[in-house]
């Protein structure tokens, strides 16, 4: 009989599928990874060889003379399948999806899956034996992990300078099967043009078919539930483009820019009298998104331009959130890319040595404005391009990855890889470099083309960072192209020299703190909790790591008291140096036009980059982000020599905001010198020196540690920006208890309010709940005599108010000495 239903899609895996180490964890048989150094006694899961099985029942009427496949959109990584004991093929690529058909295998009734994996690490050993592949960042893994890009799989399995060796195998994404005797959608892409504010859209439809039977494609299109336009077109050659304009186009647009509109693309494939054969959706958002290289008088501009509009870049590096992917839920996403759009970002980076994230984080994407700048998932090493097998994998890859993806409206731009022209690319092949010709290969000729072909609407970039002009080798050109700027974090240099950087667009760059005191004391006992015991140590994966950070803190701050006094100290730290580099980049719109500091998130619990930890707590420099990424933005900068500080308006409004710039200066006891204000326009999209305020009489009476600059900016009675501006550094002034007072009362669902005083100057003031989670609508801000601040703080879990406050902490940077 003719089955005009065509698919029917169920799992097979799942729950058996997932993680290996996920599923050991859940079974009992291993300690968790990230407590001590488990980790380092777990190595022999990624040495050994695993079998995942599965019986599973068809219903007697199931299709099988038609074509029915195993469709598997994820195995990591050497993977061999059988069903009912016959072999349906192998895969060797974690990040393709790959079909098998099983049409002929498949039994009425109950059937049985084997899926076995064979371990990484003896093929890489084969691999290199015929030609060494180098690597950056092995160190914390078994030896032969250098040759890691033998194998397409998640690089930081097996270990990175901020997370663990845990080399994963197992069904990371579901398995179905996919059955149709007449026809099925193959692929639905969405294109947009866009002329005089008219929006037209084309469904380009491939199809599978088993006959010559008349096919149709019903397509329409709908917005926030509501029919907007529709076509119906003939399928011929297995291809149809329907072609629909949409009146009145509501425009996606980015975080803090507008809505983010969102409609519903769907087509149906039809059969004879209209039956329904297949269908297939996508999610879109009308808008135009370029990258603009124009020349400029400061070299080549890198500037995003969305529905014509240049905006300012601002957000983080993202990685995977979880080194045990299986882990992750929607709720982790939504949280994450909540905390993203709180910290009011735009962009996130997702970097090429991780995974081409689920489908659920760009949906959440873009629900929420965030961009999402693509690496393709290359990183840190050398690249067997000279490979025809490799090279043939990797097109499929990127072929099944672009096709997965380019519907969505929060992706940004492609990018080839991460970090090789910093230094793993020469003349000819060595140990350690590529040529340049096997890496053009693939990065100048292969990805590239496949982006023109499958997403022509979307831009590629080879490389992060990438000079375009004059020598590749020059990888921060601050004249043209993206840079990634270390200097302070591997060289030692001070949080000013961010200033003297004038780059184009700065992708990567940041400063390492340690996670709160909670989070470490999951991961230790009582006598791990020194910064050099061998527990901290082993959670401290960069090379120059707890060195460089204290280096830096007691260049900054007094010797904290005490353990717990360090961690927070570190993270008022990262905080500070983050803020230096960001704010000067903002200040110098549009020569500069985008910030993604490293990193946003975690995959397990440690010293890292991040500015949210492993489970979830905001450091420091996320509360921070929210104000130096604010859409109005009040900063200075000081002048020793001249005794004076400039004040800049930056905004990333859309259009002229008046707004007052009200300055006091004050001495680190709270006596008040002069105070000001200054009536000033902030342009749209620029950031402008209001004025530079003279000092050097007070200087000269006071010294640089005797004074300190309140600043804030007042849009219509509301103050939308603050900061405090120094002429010295943090350990020099002679700061007293601030006497801080809170009061807190109940608001709805469980939520508090606490309002926050003090008697003298307190800097750096954060609110905690002893052995309590929670969220608080701000920390680690400064107060000053006089003023307060009402913070919303929601704990974990339902507590009384008299329970509140006696759980309740305030404590400022007086308290970490």
């Amino acid at each position: 009989r003719s089955m005009i239903r065509s698919e029917l899609r169920f799992p097979v895996i799942p729950p058996v599928g997932g993680n290996l180490h996920d599923d050991l964890l859940r079974d009992g048989r291993i300690p968790s990874p990230y407590d001590r150094d488990h980790e380092a006694r777990l190595h022999w899961i990624g040495a050994s060889n695993w079998e995942y099985e599965r019986e599973f029942e068809t219903p007697e009427d199931f299709p099988r003379d038609g074509r029915v496949v195993l469709r598997c959109e994820g195995l990591d990584t050497l993977a061999t399948l059988r069903l009912n004991g016959r072999l349906l093929g192998r895969a060797d690529n974690m990040f393709r999806t790959w079909e098998f058909d099983v049409g002929k295998r498949l039994r009425a009734g109950r059937n049985r899956l084997s899926v076995q994996f064979r371990s990484v690490l003896p093929e890489i050993r084969r691999r290199q034996r015929q030609r060494i592949v180098h690597s950056w960042n092995s160190e914390s893994g078994p030896p032969e992990t250098s040759g890691r890009a033998w194998i397409r799989k998640q690089a930081c399995n097996f270990g990175w300078d901020w997370g663990p060796c845990l080399i994963t195998c197992g069904i990371w994404r579901p398995i179905r099967l996919v059955a149709f005797d007449t026809a099925r959608v193959r692929d639905l892409e969405v294109r947009q043009e866009h002329v005089q504010g008219r929006v037209l859209l084309r469904a380009l439809v491939s199809t599978e078919s088993r006959n010559d039977i008349p096919l149709m494609a019903h397509a329409q299109v709908f917005f926030r539930g509501r029919r907007v336009g529709e076509a119906v077109v003939p399928v011929r050659g297995g291809r149809a483009e329907a072609r629909i304009p949409i009146a009145n186009p509501h425009r996606w647009w980015p975080n803090g820019m507008g809505d983010p509109a969102l409609y519903d693309v769907r087509v149906e494939l039809c059969a004879r009298r209209g039956r329904v054969l297949d269908t297939a959706a996508r999610r879109i958002g009308l808008r135009t998104l370029r990258l603009v290289r124009r020349k400029d008088r400061w070299g080549e501009s890198f500037c995003f331009e969305i529905n014509g509009l240049p905006f300012f870049a601002k957000g983080a590096n993202w990685i995977p959130a979880d080194a045990i992917l299986a882990r992750l839920t929607e709720k982790d996403y939504r949280r994450l890319v909540g905390d993203t759009a709180a910290a009011n970002m735009n962009m996130l980076r997702v970097w090429g040595g991780g995974i081409y994230e689920s489908d659920t984080f760009y949906d959440l994407c873009d629900e929420m404005g965030i961009l999402v700048w693509q690496d393709f998932m290359f990183a840190c090493s050398t690249y067997p391009t000279f490979d025809r097998g490799f090279m043939e994998s990797v097109r499929a890859e990127v072929e099944d990855n672009v096709r997965r993806l380019r519907h969505h409206p929060c992706l940004a731009l492609w990018c080839g890889n991460n970090e090789l022209e910093q230094g793993l690319v020469g003349p000819k092949w060595t140990d350690h470099q590529m040529s340049w010709k096997d890496y053009g290969r693939l990065f100048d000729r292969l990805l590239p083309s496949i982006v023109r072909r499958l997403d022509p609407g979307r831009d590629y970039w080879p490389g992060s960072p990438h000079s375009p002009h004059g020598d590749r080798r020059d990888f921060n050109n601050p004249r043209c192209g993206d840079a990634h700027l270390w200097n302070v974090w591997h060289g030692g240099k001070p949080f000013e020299w961010y200033r003297s950087c004038e780059h184009r667009f700065n992708s990567e760059f940041g400063f390492q703190s340690f996670p709160e005191p909670r989070t470490v004391r999951a991961y230790t006992r009582p006598g791990d909790r020194n910064l050099t015991s061998p527990i901290m140590e082993f959670h401290q994966r960069s090379g120059v790591g707890n060195r460089a950070i204290m280096q830096q803190m007691l260049d900054w701050f007094r010797m904290p008291r005490d353990f717990d006094s360090t961690l927070w100290l570190s993270q008022i730290l990262q905080g500070l140096g983050i803020k230096y580099g960001v704010e000067h980049w903002r200040r110098s719109m549009p020569r500069g036009m985008g910030t993604l500091y490293w990193q946003i998130n975690d995959c397990w619990p440690a010293a890292s980059w991040s500015s949210i930890d492993f489970h979830g707590r905001w450091k420091a420099l996320h509360y921070m982000a929210r104000r130096f990424y604010a859409p109005l933005l009040v900063s200075a900068v000081e002048d020793h020599a001249a005794g004076s500080m400039e004040i800049h308006v930056t905004s990333d409004l859309l259009l002229p905001t008046r707004a007052t710039v009200r300055w006091t200066l004050a001495t680190p006891a709270g006596l008040r010198l002069r105070v000001g204000r200054i009536p000033s326009r902030a342009k749209p999209r620029s950031s402008t020196r209001v004025a530079t305020l003279d000092f050097s009489r007070e200087l000269g009476e006071r010294g640089a540690a005797g004074l300190m600059l309140w600043i804030e900016l007042d849009v219509g009675g509301h103050i939308v920006s603050r900061d405090l501006a120094m002429f010295a550094r943090p350990k020099q002034f002679e700061l007293s208890d601030p006497r801080l007072s809170t009061r807190a009362r109940v608001l709805a669902n469980g939520t508090f309010e606490v309002r926050l005083s003090a008697k003298r100057p307190a800097l750096w003031v954060w609110l905690g709940l002893r052995e309590v989670d929670a969220r608080f609508s701000d920390n680690f801000f400064h107060l000053r005599p006089g003023d307060s601040q009402v913070i919303e703080v929601r704990p974990a879990r339902p507590l009384t108010l008299a329970r509140f406050r006696s759980r309740l902490e305030a404590r400022s940077l007086v308290n970490t000495f």
